[in-house]
């Protein structure tokens, strides 16, 4: 584990650093309070931190008061040194956030047990992220595709719609259908139907850009907003999915089996004012169209013809 140690006594240094080296620990060493700062608030920070109490640019009470004033994650844990004994010092330290508190002249042995309670609270206190960050995964994203589920994409086309409206921008919003899909099921089964969706779901986010969201809307249908994109570019983004879904069979389990998507296109640019339930229901009425078209085709709200 990479631990900072921030302290100007040379000889406490060259101590620190040889005694958490012993012990395993990748040290990144500095003698200033504000370059231990920079350091801390930086990308990939170390997670336990030795701040010697008085020291140039910053000290290491400043110190504690800025980490958890920052209050970013992962948890850093500070363990302050100092030459100070009173009992007022102790807690002015872990009242501006320390977590443990040592003083010189310490006892190796005393501070490697401290270091190893620090590194336990570390661990347990990464444990509580990850469950945290599974749950919120779990409760906004569809479990068989890793996309947006259908609460997660309605929201969000909620958000873009209000912005496109704020910011008087367009933005497209899709509904796409596998077509047949039942059809797939029957034939090949219910896992190879799974199969086909995560393919699909694949491809889909492999030709998206990185702020485009797609959700799993319900079933084999999928929803797509598409910020600042006006008709002409949703049109060539959308088509280079459909032609890329119906390219080739898809490789299943269950064998090669052939899919094509029917599209529902709709620019919110052209319908300032209507609310996303409003502009669903347009968008789903050009799907159904597409649909009951001869599927495989992109239908455009406001169009009289489809365009694939």
């Amino acid at each position: 584990m990479r631990i900072l140690v921030a302290e100007d006594n040379v000889v406490f240094q060259r101590l620190l650093e040889n005694s958490l080296k012993a012990w395993g620990y990748e040290v990144i060493l500095t003698p200033d309070g504000a370059e231990a700062w920079k350091i801390l608030s930086g990308p990939h920070a170390p997670q336990l931190a030795i701040l010697d109490w008085m020291m140039p640019g910053l000290s290491g009470i400043e110190l504690c008061k800025k980490i958890r004033l920052d209050m970013r994650e992962p948890y850093t844990y500070v363990i302050l040194l100092t030459a100070l004994h009173g009992d007022d010092e102790l807690v002015a330290g872990m009242e501006a956030g320390a977590d443990d508190y040592i003083t010189k002249p310490f006892k190796p042995a005393e501070l490697r047990v401290r270091l190893r309670a620090g590194r336990r609270v570390i661990e347990l206190q990464n444990d509580l992220v990850q469950a945290r960050e599974a749950l919120r995964l779990k409760a906004t994203h569809d479990p068989l595709t890793g996309l947006w589920n259908h609460e997660e994409i309605f929201h969000l086309l909620d958000l873009e719609l209000l912005r496109a409206e704020r910011q008087q921008a367009p933005v497209a919003i899709v509904l796409a259908d596998l077509d047949h899909f039942k059809k797939i099921n029957d034939t090949y089964g219910h896992i190879a139907g799974d199969s086909v969706l995560r393919i699909v779901a694949q491809k889909f986010q492999a030709l998206v850009r990185p702020y485009d969201a797609i959700g799993r809307y319900g079933g084999d249908e999928f929803l797509f907003v598409l910020p600042g994109c006006d008709r002409a570019s949703a049109l060539g983004l959308i088509e280079r999915i459909r032609a890329d879904v119906c390219a080739a069979k898809l490789d299943t389990t269950e064998g090669q089996i052939p899919v094509t998507l029917s599209m529902g296109l709709i620019v919110y640019s052209q319908h300032e004012g209507a609310d996303a339930k409003a502009v669903l229901r347009d968008t789903d009425a050009a799907l159904y169209r597409a649909k009951n078209g001869g599927r495989n085709q992109i239908v455009v709200v406001g169009d009289d013809r489809p365009t694939a």
